[in-house]
């Protein structure tokens, strides 16, 4: 069974309850769920995660290389200041998809620069937490699992 990493970073947590007007009001335990549903029968399995500690986000991408075929990622506001974070992107041997629930592009200047899209395989943003889905579905079809 291949596994794909699905890796969030600071403030995901509160996701449901912060900023619905931007965020939505669906909650990171909800997104958990739907992943898992939407990979049920593709040949893959679904490690999700959440910190809000950069170096803990470093130290599960170090993991997937060993453990993962594929990071789905959400690095939040580590999207715009973790060359630490591209860094060890640029170690994993797999498939990277960059996912933001927002339109980062939409939103403040200092937010338009992605450090790890310049690593990532596939961007998706402004997609709420549908964007997750797309992302899971482009990284499944990118291994050649079944759908």
């Amino acid at each position: 069974m291949k596994t794909i990493f699905v890796l969030n970073g600071p403030n995901l947590n509160l996701l449901g309850t912060r900023q619905p007007d931007i965020y939505g009001t669906t909650t990171l335990a909800d997104v958990e769920a739907a992943c898992i549903e939407h990979a049920k029968g593709s040949g893959v399995t679904i490690d999700f995660r959440q910190s809000n500690a950069e170096h803990v986000l470093i130290d599960w991408v170090h993991e997937a290389r060993n453990a993962a075929c594929a990071i789905v990622i959400n690095p939040a506001a580590f999207t715009h200041t973790s060359v630490a974070l591209l860094d060890a992107l640029n170690t994993f041997d797999g498939p990277v998809a960059e996912v933001h629930l927002s339109n980062i592009h939409k939103r403040e200047a200092f937010r338009h620069k992605s450090y790890v899209s310049m690593r990532a395989d596939t961007v998706i943003a402004g997609a709420g937490h549908s964007g997750y889905l797309y992302a899971l579905t482009q990284m499944i079809a990118t291994l050649g699992a079944a759908r």
